[in-house]
């Protein structure tokens, strides 16, 4: 879905995206703040509210993250320092991805999307877990790297970084959005997605 709008930074999948998040972000928060309550409160207590505590923080950050990577983002939007790097950093707290996001500087919230796109792209090629760095160069380009015990690289998918969804010669799956996305979001800019795997090691940049 590529139905730019007439100021050229939008789409309609961002907006849907946008529109998607925003609207699950409400009822979550109402959500986590009746848990705090009923544990306030000492009415419920045991593994069961641990659970449901545990879950709806989880889908709270993992929201948050996402709204980023697929929703719109204003070439005069901004995201701070410590916003970029909370949100990048939550939905992996539990999982088998370590990330390492070294940016320490306020950016436009375009860069933080792609950003966080270039991680969802590099976790498809770390099936066993790893760990990834994220960082800018001196040219504010991206550079990532992506290192497990099983790397593993669907060529057929990663192309579509390239060359866009038909490349993949394939209906893509839900999980793989991020491609396209990545793909639609750096076209615009006349920007290019470079990545190279070699042995355990995947580098992915901006260019």
């Amino acid at each position: 879905m590529n139905d730019q709008s007439p100021h050229g930074d939008q789409t309609l999948a961002d907006l849907i995206g946008s529109r998607l998040c925003h609207d699950l972000v409400n009822p979550l928060g109402a959500i986590g703040n009746g848990v705090e309550l009923i544990e306030m409160t000492g009415s419920a207590q045991g593994p069961e509210m641990a659970l449901i505590r545990d879950a709806v923080r989880d889908a709270q950050a993992r929201l948050r993250f996402l709204r980023v990577a697929f929703g719109a983002a204003g070439a005069r939007q901004m995201m701070s320092a410590r916003e970029g790097r909370e949100t990048a950093l939550a939905p992996w707290r539990d999982s088998r991805l370590t990330l390492d996001w070294a940016v320490t500087c306020d950016l436009p919230r375009l860069d933080v999307k792609l950003g966080y796109l270039i991680a969802l792209c590099a976790e498809t090629a770390l099936p066993m877990g790893g760990t990834l760095r994220l960082a800018l160069d001196g040219s504010g380009h991206w550079q990532a790297q992506a290192q497990g015990p099983r790397l593993s690289l669907d060529e057929d998918l990663w192309s579509v970084l390239r060359f866009g969804m038909a490349a993949a010669g394939r209906p893509l799956r839900p999980a793989e959005a991020q491609f396209p996305t990545l793909h639609a979001t750096v076209t615009p800019l006349e920007r290019t997605i470079n990545y190279v795997a070699k042995d355990d090691i995947l580098t992915i940049a901006t260019a």
